[in-house]
């Protein structure tokens, strides 16, 4: 293999001098050898560029080696950034293409937190779940192979197996017929072979008596012959009536052996076109991939930190008169529309995400607990006493499907349109259900009594140990949260930037926790009317954030984050 090009001083190499390069300043794009760059370093207008080994350079990707802190149009520095078109501009592009941009900053402002703000940490993890999930496919696809090949080994085995025992079966008939024939045989055979030796005997005595007729005749007296005469007729009579019998009785019958084969075996011949069928069994991947954030990775303005995030309040729910306020838990649709589960008449309601009311979509025998959004039209509801879960048509305002847990009453519920996701406080566990063939994986030892699913993990909130935590959904615990301000927390959400927001029912307060678990802060308490929060969710395109309250006398709440 051939060694690279060595890199050459752009400096020198303008002055027509090959010098090799050692470092790359990433403010001016250029090579710089050793005495250049203690030139640029005490330069008053690069001293505080950043420059890089020419190694570590090459180690950039190329697509960012491609990336210029000038602009190619103009050739001038990159000094301000457009929100609008999401990309960084020139002096001389706000007078060409920007002209009618309002939201022209300054990209050192944009920039200056950029590799410590969140979207690092999120990216990062991004990049991380999607090795994880090729490393995943790339082992559920060699334990196909696998698989498969064994498949095939046993299907050989299975097909000689049948020929095997085909073979032997015919094998077992054929004795028997032939052990038939053979016997069938040696009956007729030995009846023929007794009557022959009947017949020829008695076919011996007339042969004798016909040379004893003819010497008669020729020396015998008159007397002798006339004696003779009537000896002779006597055993001619007893013989020609012998024949006679047998040819009126039945010994004589023509008997012949004559075989029949089975029409079973024409069957064979003529039905079986073939020894089997070789067919793909197709099943849908059970795999659990972990969710990628949409849009994410493009954003350069960085994602806010917590202690930015200041929702303001956008309006209350108008619940019609004479219907109750006590509501369970909520969950936002996908075209914006907001449902609540009425505790008092048991019933799954519709809201605009103005708050005003659309109308009543089921009505349930049993209280429900807990709702989510799956797919489409459908939600889950689950019955924390009568242990199951049912899938909701909302648009055909019906029970589409049930799923019974005996002995597990089912409390909180989520689900990213693959898999539900059920929290069964009562036994510890938490239960993993594939909505297309309906298997279930129990997680034990997992106590919440409310999850999320999001981005492949399962947030879950316990609210007599007043404890956030996050796990795979394999089930294994990747951190847990405690903090003061985080009494009985009752339901939780998450943004599009990964802060998890959760409804703190006994301190009153909505508390935003970081992504990694690590820190967290209050953003709304009783001063915004918050009381009693029951539940939340969060539409993440609009950015609207509900929150119902379990008290009747509080209102239920939107805000814009």
């Amino acid at each position: 293999m051939a060694s690279p090009s060595k890199d050459l001083c752009t400096l020198c190499k303008e002055d027509n001098v090959t010098t090799d390069a050692v470092t790359w300043c990433t403010e001016c794009d250029v090579f710089l050898c050793v005495e250049c760059e203690k030139h640029h370093r005490r330069s008053r207008t690069s001293k505080d560029h950043k420059t890089i080994s020419a190694e570590n350079y090459h180690g950039l990707p190329s697509f960012i080696k491609a990336t210029s802190n000038l602009c190619k149009i103009h050739g001038k520095k990159f000094e301000l950034y457009c929100s609008f078109h999401a990309c960084a501009c020139c002096v001389h592009c706000t007078t060409d293409k920007h002209q009618s941009c309002q939201t022209m900053k300054p990209l050192p402002e944009i920039l200056k937190q950029v590799k410590s703000s969140a979207a690092v940490c999120l990216l990062e993890k991004d990049v991380k779940d999607l090795n994880e999930n090729f490393d995943d496919i790339m082992e559920y696809l060699r334990k196909r192979i696998s698989t498969n090949a064994n498949r095939k080994t046993e299907a050989i085995q299975s097909i000689r197996s049948m020929r095997k025992s085909i073979d032997d079966h015919l094998n077992k008939l054929e004795q028997q017929l032939l052990k038939d024939l053979e016997t069938k045989h040696s009956k007729l055979k030995s009846k023929l072979e007794t009557l022959l030796h009947q017949v020829d005997k008695r076919a011996k005595q007339i042969r004798k008596l016909q040379n004893e007729f003819s010497n008669m005749t020729k020396y015998a007296t008159d007397l002798q012959t006339y004696v003779g005469l009537k000896e002779i007729e006597k055993v001619t009579s007893q013989e020609g009536n012998y024949i006679e019998d047998l040819k009126r009785g039945t010994d004589l019958n023509e008997r012949n052996l004559h075989l029949t084969t089975s029409p079973d075996l024409d069957s064979i011949l003529l039905d079986v076109k073939s020894f089997g069928e070789i067919t793909v069994d197709t099943r849908p991947y059970n795999g659990l991939a972990n969710e990628r954030r949409n849009n994410q990775a493009q954003q350069l303005v960085p994602i806010p930190t917590i202690d930015q995030i200041k929702p303001s309040f956008s309006n209350t729910l108008k619940v019609p008169e004479g219907q109750g306020k006590r509501f369970f838990d909520c969950c936002i649709l996908s075209d914006g529309n907001c449902l609540v589960l009425d505790a008092v008449r048991k019933s799954l309601l519709m809201f605009r995400n103005d708050g005003t009311f659309i109308r009543s979509i089921v009505s349930f025998i049993e209280l429900p607990d807990s709702v989510c959004f799956v797919k489409d039209r459908t939600v889950a509801v689950s019955f924390y006493n009568a242990c199951e879960v049912a899938l909701v048509d909302i648009g055909k305002s019906l029970v589409d499907r049930n799923f019974n847990f005996p002995t597990e009453q089912c409390s909180g519920v989520s689900s990213d349109g693959q898999v539900l996701v059920i929290a069964m406080p009562s036994n510890r566990n938490v239960t993993v259900m594939n909505l297309l063939d309906e298997s279930k994986q129990i997680l034990k030892g997992i106590y919440e009594h409310h999850v999320s699913l999001v981005k492949g993990n399962i947030i879950g909130v316990n609210f007599l140990n007043n404890t956030i935590s996050c796990y795979k959904l394999s089930g294994e615990m990747l951190w847990t949260f405690k903090h003061i301000d985080i009494v009985e927390p009752i339901g939780s959400a998450l943004d599009k930037n990964g802060f998890i927001y959760v409804a703190c029912r006994k301190s009153n307060k909505i508390v935003v926790v970081s992504h990694d678990g690590k820190s967290c802060r209050t953003i709304l308490n009783q001063d915004n009317g918050i009381k009693t929060p029951q539940s939340i969710d969060i539409d993440v395109k609009s950015g609207i954030m509900l929150v119902i309250s379990l008290a009747e006398d509080v209102d239920s709440v939107l805000f814009k984050l």
